[in-house]
Protein backbone atom coordinates (compact mmCIF):
# COMPACT_ATOMS: atom_id res chain seq x y z
CA UNK A 1 0.00 0.00 0.00
CA UNK A 2 3.09 2.41 0.83
CA UNK A 3 4.17 1.84 -2.68
CA UNK A 4 0.98 3.00 -4.30
CA UNK A 5 0.71 6.32 -2.16
CA UNK A 6 4.28 7.16 -2.88
CA UNK A 7 3.05 7.24 -6.39
CA UNK A 8 0.10 8.98 -6.15
CA UNK A 9 2.15 11.52 -4.30
CA UNK A 10 4.54 11.40 -7.27
CA UNK A 11 1.72 11.76 -9.97
CA UNK A 12 -0.07 14.87 -7.69
CA UNK A 13 3.71 17.08 -7.50
CA UNK A 14 4.20 15.88 -11.09
CA UNK A 15 0.61 17.81 -12.20
CA UNK A 16 1.69 20.51 -9.80
CA UNK A 17 4.62 21.08 -11.44
CA UNK A 18 3.08 21.42 -14.60
CA UNK A 19 0.87 23.62 -13.06
CA UNK A 20 3.34 26.25 -11.85
CA UNK A 21 5.13 25.63 -15.01
CA UNK A 22 1.87 27.11 -16.84
CA UNK A 23 1.73 30.12 -14.30
CA UNK A 24 5.64 30.20 -14.43
CA UNK A 25 6.48 30.23 -18.10
CA UNK A 26 3.10 30.56 -20.06
CA UNK A 27 3.09 34.52 -19.72
CA UNK A 28 6.36 34.36 -22.52
CA UNK A 29 4.29 32.34 -24.74
CA UNK A 30 0.76 34.21 -24.99
CA UNK A 31 2.10 37.89 -24.62
CA UNK A 32 2.37 37.91 -28.15
CA UNK A 33 -0.83 36.58 -29.08
CA UNK A 34 -2.79 38.62 -26.17
CA UNK A 35 -0.90 42.06 -26.93
CA UNK A 36 -1.63 41.96 -30.79
CA UNK A 37 -5.53 40.87 -30.02
CA UNK A 38 -5.25 38.19 -31.41
CA UNK A 39 -6.30 36.39 -28.64
CA UNK A 40 -8.53 37.68 -25.79
CA UNK A 41 -6.61 37.28 -22.39
CA UNK A 42 -8.73 34.08 -21.02
CA UNK A 43 -8.75 32.24 -24.08
CA UNK A 44 -5.26 32.26 -24.52
CA UNK A 45 -4.64 31.07 -20.84
CA UNK A 46 -6.91 28.23 -21.28
CA UNK A 47 -5.44 27.25 -24.68
CA UNK A 48 -2.41 27.14 -23.24
CA UNK A 49 -3.67 25.38 -19.98
CA UNK A 50 -4.97 22.55 -21.99
CA UNK A 51 -2.24 22.16 -24.33
CA UNK A 52 0.47 22.59 -21.30
CA UNK A 53 -1.48 19.20 -19.58
CA UNK A 54 -1.76 17.63 -22.91
CA UNK A 55 1.69 17.80 -23.98
CA UNK A 56 2.66 16.54 -20.70
CA UNK A 57 0.36 13.70 -20.83
CA UNK A 58 0.87 12.21 -24.35
CA UNK A 59 4.19 13.07 -25.21
CA UNK A 60 6.73 11.56 -23.01
CA UNK A 61 9.90 11.19 -25.24
CA UNK A 62 11.80 14.48 -23.70
CA UNK A 63 11.07 13.02 -20.14
CA UNK A 64 12.67 9.51 -20.92
CA UNK A 65 15.49 10.76 -22.54
CA UNK A 66 15.98 13.14 -20.03
CA UNK A 67 15.47 11.07 -17.04
CA UNK A 68 17.86 8.08 -19.10
CA UNK A 69 20.32 10.96 -19.69
CA UNK A 70 20.63 12.25 -16.42
CA UNK A 71 20.84 8.98 -14.39
CA UNK A 72 21.95 5.64 -14.36
CA UNK A 73 18.84 4.04 -13.03
CA UNK A 74 20.82 0.43 -12.05
CA UNK A 75 22.80 2.49 -9.71
CA UNK A 76 19.81 4.31 -7.60
CA UNK A 77 17.17 2.50 -5.36
CA UNK A 78 13.75 3.89 -4.48
CA UNK A 79 13.78 5.88 -7.54
CA UNK A 80 10.42 6.86 -6.66
CA UNK A 81 11.63 8.91 -3.98
CA UNK A 82 14.47 10.24 -5.82
CA UNK A 83 11.52 11.47 -8.53
CA UNK A 84 9.38 12.73 -5.92
CA UNK A 85 12.10 14.50 -4.00
CA UNK A 86 13.60 16.52 -7.55
CA UNK A 87 9.67 17.40 -8.08
CA UNK A 88 9.31 18.98 -4.77
CA UNK A 89 13.48 20.91 -5.37
CA UNK A 90 12.12 22.13 -9.12
CA UNK A 91 8.42 23.25 -7.34
CA UNK A 92 10.00 25.41 -4.31
CA UNK A 93 12.21 26.82 -6.93
CA UNK A 94 9.87 27.63 -9.14
CA UNK A 95 8.25 29.23 -6.54
CA UNK A 96 10.81 30.92 -5.21
CA UNK A 97 11.86 32.49 -8.10
CA UNK A 98 8.21 33.47 -9.39
CA UNK A 99 7.51 35.39 -6.33
CA UNK A 100 10.83 37.52 -6.25
CA UNK A 101 10.57 37.78 -10.00
CA UNK A 102 13.74 36.58 -10.98
CA UNK A 103 13.64 34.82 -14.42
CA UNK A 104 14.36 31.16 -14.49
CA UNK A 105 13.61 28.04 -16.50
CA UNK A 106 11.47 25.27 -15.43
CA UNK A 107 12.97 22.79 -17.57
CA UNK A 108 16.53 23.76 -16.54
CA UNK A 109 15.35 23.52 -12.27
CA UNK A 110 14.06 20.39 -13.18
CA UNK A 111 17.12 19.26 -14.83
CA UNK A 112 19.16 20.69 -11.79
CA UNK A 113 16.84 19.07 -8.82
CA UNK A 114 16.80 15.51 -10.60
CA UNK A 115 20.54 15.39 -10.81
CA UNK A 116 20.59 17.45 -7.48
CA UNK A 117 18.36 14.54 -5.96
CA UNK A 118 20.44 11.60 -7.79
CA UNK A 119 23.38 12.54 -6.14
CA UNK A 120 21.87 13.33 -2.70
CA UNK A 121 20.48 9.61 -3.15
CA UNK A 122 23.25 7.99 -4.49
CA UNK A 123 26.15 9.86 -4.91
CA UNK A 124 27.96 11.13 -8.08
CA UNK A 125 28.18 7.87 -9.67
CA UNK A 126 24.71 7.45 -10.06
CA UNK A 127 24.69 10.70 -13.25
CA UNK A 128 25.32 9.65 -15.99
CA UNK A 129 27.68 12.65 -16.78
CA UNK A 130 28.24 11.93 -20.32
CA UNK A 131 24.33 12.18 -20.82
CA UNK A 132 23.88 15.01 -18.07
CA UNK A 133 26.64 17.28 -20.23
CA UNK A 134 24.53 17.08 -23.43
CA UNK A 135 21.69 18.02 -22.00
CA UNK A 136 23.36 20.88 -20.20
CA UNK A 137 25.42 21.80 -23.69
CA UNK A 138 21.82 21.65 -25.69
CA UNK A 139 20.33 23.86 -22.69
CA UNK A 140 23.26 26.22 -23.25
CA UNK A 141 23.70 26.40 -27.40
CA UNK A 142 19.71 25.98 -27.70
CA UNK A 143 19.20 29.71 -27.13
CA UNK A 144 22.35 30.76 -28.70
CA UNK A 145 21.34 29.12 -32.22
CA UNK A 146 18.38 30.92 -31.77
CA UNK A 147 20.03 34.31 -31.97
CA UNK A 148 18.93 36.87 -34.71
Amino acid sequence: MEQHAIIIAVVILALSFDFINGFHDTANAIATSISTKALKPKTAIILASVMNLLGALTFTGVAKTVGGKVANPANIEHGVYVVAAALVAAIAWNLFTWYYGIPSSSSHALIGSLAGAVIAAAGLSAVNLQGFLTIIEGLILSPCLLLP
